[in-house]
């Protein structure tokens, strides 16, 4: 009997409709237009994938679903040409089909088979990449069971991006094309490839080869007691580009490659010191931030660029160039008589205007071969060229500028669409920019500004998510800070904005979590983990804890122990806050409705030294800054873990609520950091507190950062790369907060503390 769970009417010319049932819920993102009825198609290892012998570009959309499916679901099915047949997987390219999009596509799925039809072959792309999702239940191997749903489908925006930062850490090609296929799946088209920069130049130009030997390559900073680091860096040769660039587009993804100027141009002037302004050769940078160096405003220099380019569009096909723009502190050009000559030359007033004669140079030369120049919206300032399209990243201020102005733009912004920013504030997290972004900050960001009118809003090419890799040194940071944010903005450029539902999205994920394990990518688990909390002070004062259980996205069933034992779906189910004895350990974690695990199990100790400790987390910034930052003891570290929260402009932290009664002294766990941030202007910010000693010592005082010193514990002189501090501590009554400040001079490492012990009487000697 013919069965209907939902009918979603459709009009084939405007796509709009709310779907997120049990049937379809892996499909991520969630398809324009979608509806269930008729009898389901079982797909076995002898179902055929039959496309035209005559289209190449169906042949290769259906052998990478074919891909797919068997590298994923075990399902080796084969590729065959010839006309569409009863009980086959069919693609087929056809102008009738029901979408108006190129990127369009329709999917029909009866108990005849599945059928794909699309205009173009990026549509007949994408409906191989949904019907390889309806392959993938979370669950299971072998034979599929597909309901019977029919799609129609294309993407809300035209740009649909990702940039990878491969200037600051170097990704390997293969783990390029690693990053490629994810984008693919998630149905994202663009490739904002950030090649050059402060600390990197990582694309050949045959031409200027000093550009490679000199300038991609860096030894990052040695501090204390660290054996000298190797020589960090890697570029990309130009068969390697050619070859990346290729892969992309046989997945339909455009690569627009970044070279940043006038400013993050150090590596650039490590390799060839005529391009600065100083007439000296700086080392490429090991710093992070805001360098000073900027290419100058020579006809040389211009014409050098000019060459690179050349070289540049001979390697990228894409019609759009990023010439970056940001962050170019003017104090060398400022300083340099010769840039002040120039400028009187050229009539120009001040070193905005410049930038923006600057930048117009390389549209114009972009725009006499074909090309159209983008950049960061700091182009705005002094004045944009007419045909640029600005990619707003100082929140939406930008777009909204740019668009009103009539220029095309991306939306970018920070902190809302950067991924090293840190998915949750878990103890457990790795490093990364905080506040924290979360899936659902991702998912519900709208690209298009209210501030603009409908005129304007036609301006909003899309969005894309940038992925900073200052702190993300290894494929596996990079994975964590990714996914699954990715699959949240994939729906949050694809999907009418009036279908997006969070909580359907949520209900969505845990298939896609299964695609991630299929393909080993190293997903962060943080939407979905286990926090628990307890009252530190009223356990400590009882001997009993209060235990509160949560997570992220409030999804799924919390079970957990309490004697440290693996919980399961067997395993209390969490429903309010319960009560242990102290000591207790807690384990928890987070269960879909078949006891499939969301997420690793957490765990928490909980006895007296653990209340009494806060680990580097749980510290707060201490009055002023609110820059917090997680990072690793080295830069380019190449495990996950141990991280320290730091303010890079105050090494201050604050322990909160400190139960003072019976204690006696303090442990501080510590780490010896570099100091390897550039601040340019914000460098007068940072605060330095007085020292007693050469080395400086470690401070600690009552209620803040200005109250009665309750201990002194000197820092070691020979700075190793961890060690403890642990000394006396006045004694005190009742609940205080302690401000701990390191009072080393700020050309020094930073310290970081990994965790903050309150010792009582019988544990504080040395």
């Amino acid at each position: 009997m013919k069965k209907t769970r939902y009918v979603l009417a459709f009009a084939l010319c405007g796509l709009g409709a709310l779907a997120h049932a049990a049937p379809v819920a892996n499909l991520i993102p969630l398809p324009a237009q979608i509806s269930v009825s008729g009898n389901a198609f079982t797909v076995t290892a002898q179902t055929p994938i039959v496309v035209d012998g005559n289209d190449a570009e169906a042949r290769h959309a259906a052998d990478y679903l074919a891909k797919l499916a068997n590298s994923t679901r075990h399902l080796p099915l084969q590729v065959k040409t010839g006309a569409a047949e009863a009980g086959a997987i069919v693609l087929k390219r056809d102008l009738q089909a029901p979408v108006a999009n190129a990127e369009g596509y329709a999917l029909d799925v009866t108990d005849k088979g599945i059928v794909i039809t699309a205009r173009d072959e990026a549509g007949l792309f994408y409906g191989a990449i949904t019907a390889w999702q309806l392959l993938t239940p979370a669950q299971g191997s072998g034979d599929v069971r597909v309901e019977a749903v029919h799609i129609r489908d294309e993407p809300r925006f035209a740009w649909r991006g990702f940039m990878l930062d491969s200037a600051r850490h170097f990704q390997t090609p293969d783990e390029v094309r690693s990053i490629i296929d994810q984008m693919a799946q998630h149905k994202l088209n663009t490739l904002h490839w950030h090649l050059t920069d402060d600390q990197g130049w990582r694309i050949e130009i045959k031409r200027y080869p000093e550009l490679t030997r000199i300038g991609a390559w860096r030894t990052p900073p040695r501090v204390g007691k660290k054996d000298e680091p190797a020589r960090y860096g890697g570029f990309y040769t130009q068969d390697d580009i050619r070859a990346i660039v290729a892969y992309a587009a046989e997945r339909h993804i455009t690569v627009v490659p970044e070279l940043d100027m006038p400013g993050h141009a150090q590596a650039a002037v490590a390799s060839y010191p005529e391009l600065g302004s100083t007439g000296q050769r700086p080392a490429v940078s090991v710093d992070w931030g805001v360098n000073p160096y900027l290419y100058n405003v020579d006809d040389s220099t211009i014409h050098f660029l000019q060459n690179v380019l050349d070289e540049v569009m001979a390697l990228f096909p894409s019609t759009y160039i990023h010439v970056g723009g940001d962050e170019a502190v003017k104090d060398q050009w400022q300083a340099s008589a010769t840039v002040q000559a120039r400028m009187r030359a050229l009539g120009i007033k001040n070193e905005d205007a410049l930038q923006s004669w600057f930048i117009g140079q390389m549209g114009q030369y972009l725009t006499s071969h074909g090309r159209r120049l983008i950049g960061w919206d700091e182009i705005l300032e002094g004045g944009v060229p007419a045909s640029a399209t600005v990619m707003s990243w100082r929140g939406t201020q930008g777009a909204i500028d740019a668009a009103k102005l009539g220029h095309d733009v991306v939306l970018s912004p920070s902190p809302q669409l950067y991924m090293d920013q840190m998915q949750s504030d878990l103890p457990d997290e790795t490093t990364g920019r905080l506040p924290a972004q979360t899936l659902q900050n991702y998912y519900e960001f709208e690209a298009v500004p209210k501030e603009l009118d409908a005129t304007q809003a036609k301006h909003v090419l899309g969005m894309q998510a940038a992925m900073f890799t200052e702190h993300m040194p290894t494929m596996r940071h990079l994975q964590h800070a990714v996914f699954p944010r990715m699959d949240a903005l994939s729906e949050a450029a694809w999907t009418p904005v009036k279908q997006r539902d969070f909580r359907g999205f949520v209900e969505r994920l845990p298939a896609q979590l299964a695609r991630y394990r299929a393909q080993d990518v190293g997903y962060a688990d943080s939407a979905f983990a286990p926090s628990i909390e307890v009252d530190r002070n009223a356990a400590i004062t009882t001997g009993h804890a209060k235990v509160t259980l949560a997570d992220q996205v409030k999804f799924g069933n919390l079970h957990y122990t309490t004697d440290g034992s693996e919980p399961g779906a067997s395993s209390p189910l969490y429903v309010s806050p319960f009560t242990v004895t102290v000591p207790s350990t807690i384990k928890a974690v987070s269960l879909a409705d078949d006891g499939t695990p969301l997420a690793a199990a957490r765990m928490r100790v909980i006895d007296l030294p653990s209340l009494r400790t806060r680990t580097t987390g749980e510290l707060e910034n201490c009055a002023g800054s609110n820059f917090r930052l997680r990072v690793q003891p080295t830069p380019d570290a190449t495990s996950m873990a141990p991280t320290y929260l730091i303010n890079v402009f105050d090494n201050c932290r604050m322990y909160r609520a400190a139960k003072l009664d019976g204690i006696a002294g303090i442990r501080v766990d510590t780490a010896t950091l570099p100091r390897n941030f550039a601040l340019a202007h914000e460098a007068k910010l940072v605060v330095a507190h007085k020292a007693t000693t050469p080395q400086g010592e470690l401070v600690v005082r009552l209620d803040s950062c200005k109250g009665k010193v309750l201990g002194t514990l000197p820092l070691p002189t020979d700075t190793p790369a961890t060690f403890t501090l642990q000394g006396a501590l006045k004694k005190q009554v009742g609940t205080h907060d302690l401000c701990l400040v390191f009072t080393s001079p700020i050309t020094g490492p930073i310290w970081g503390v990994g965790a903050v012990t309150l010792l009582p009487a019988e544990k504080a000697g040395p």
